[in-house]
């Protein structure tokens, strides 16, 4: 066992997709250069003692403590109590640093990231029954931070960052990934410096649509979510009852979106133009839809397009948290100023990343 390493991951953003991968929808999202980093030098304690010196906090876990009761929002103990199943049995004790660079609560996936680093660092430093890969790191993550606690979310947060650069997902029952791009120039995050709003948000809308879907496979014999288009909906939403209505309109028009923007990424060279008013419209379902926005995202947004961007979008479950944005070079300082001056928090330029790695 190596004395001393750092296990490194990074954070998200969803491009495209946002409230579509719990349908088994699609989507696109890329890692981002900022990440989470574990610093770990093995101790002779018999335990994790876990130091996280940005929220002045700190923990201790024994070797052996298999989680058999797990508290909500334990996801350290959620990842202890699965590794097992796969061969990873921790017997050695390590001090850990966390520190993170990801905003928290911001809708990057700062939760997610920890778990992936977590996760990375028992699998290297512990073994295995099987190859240790980005994949199969990334469903342990899944399986610890969405399984374990019944979670809403999907599969998206723990992939992107365990995969890392651009990838398009593919969620459904016959779950695939494959990555189309390592570079977007340039994409701007504003924080808002408003907290997201994640399970409640995620639950009820998940509902609603699943719902939706629901009553329309219950009439319609040969319908098939995926390949369903903008010009069935209208017949289709006889079936369902019209307080749900919006939300079935909302899965199928993002869905469009997705797809339309898969195709953008298979050219060469990119447009960037053409995905940023992809974005706008995918933003557009969210705020006027599903409702997830708050006035500040919709300013700070306004303000990107206003100053030259592209598209813009809000990042996350909603409720709060970020905006991204596209923009050229040349207006990147406009636009990184004119978010910050309509209430952002910060506001910056962040590259496409790599996934999780291990750096000796």
């Amino acid at each position: 066992m190596e004395k001393s390493f750092s296990a490194i991951a990074p954070g998200r953003i969803c491009l495209f997709g946002d409230h579509q991968d719990y349908l088994g929808l699609p989507v696109i999202a890329c890692a981002i250069n900022k990440s989470v980093r574990l610093e770990v030098t093995s101790n002779d304690s018999g335990a994790f003692r876990i130091h996280m010196p940005d929220i002045k906090k700190k923990r201790t876990i024994p070797v052996q403590m298999r989680f058999h009761k797990l508290n909500k929002n334990d996801h350290l103990g959620a990842v202890l109590r699965v590794v097992p199943r796969y061969g990873c049995v921790p017997n050695q004790g390590y001090d850990v640093t966390l520190t993170s660079t990801i905003p928290i609560n911001a809708g990057i996936s700062s939760s997610s990231a920890v778990v992936v680093a977590w996760a990375h660092f028992l699998l290297h430093t512990f073994g295995c029954d099987r190859p240790i890969t980005q994949e199969l790191i990334a469903q342990i993550a899944y399986e610890a931070e969405v399984l374990e606690h019944n979670s809403p979310g999907g599969k998206m947060d723990q992939y992107t960052i365990g995969l890392g650069n651009i990838v398009y997902i593919e969620t459904g029952d016959v779950f695939s990934f494959q990555t189309i791009g390592d570079q977007l120039d340039t994409l701007i995050i504003g924080e808002s410096g408003i907290p997201k709003e994640t399970i409640g948000l995620l639950g009820s809308l998940r509902s609603k649509a699943q719902t939706a879907i629901a009553q329309v496979a219950e009439k319609v014999g040969d319908f098939d979510l995926e390949t369903t288009t903008l010009d069935q909906v209208e017949a289709y939403s006889q079936h369902i009852e019209a307080s749900l209505q919006p939300y079935f309109y909302a899965a199928i028009k993002n869905h469009t979106i997705t797809q339309l923007a898969l195709e953008e990424f298979k050219k060469v060279p990119l447009d960037i133009e053409k995905i940023g008013i992809l974005m706008t419209q995918h933003h557009e379902v969210l705020r006027d839809i599903l409702g997830i926005t708050v006035p500040k995202i919709d300013a700070m947004i306004d303000a990107a397009l206003k100053a030259g961007a592209y598209g813009a979008k809000i990042v996350g479950s909603g409720g709060g948290g970020c905006i991204c944005a596209l923009t050229s070079s040349e207006n990147k300082k406009a636009v990184i100023e004119a978010i910050r001056k309509a209430g952002g928090k910060a506001s910056y330029a962040v590259q496409v990343s790599r996934g999780t790695y291990i750096k000796q």
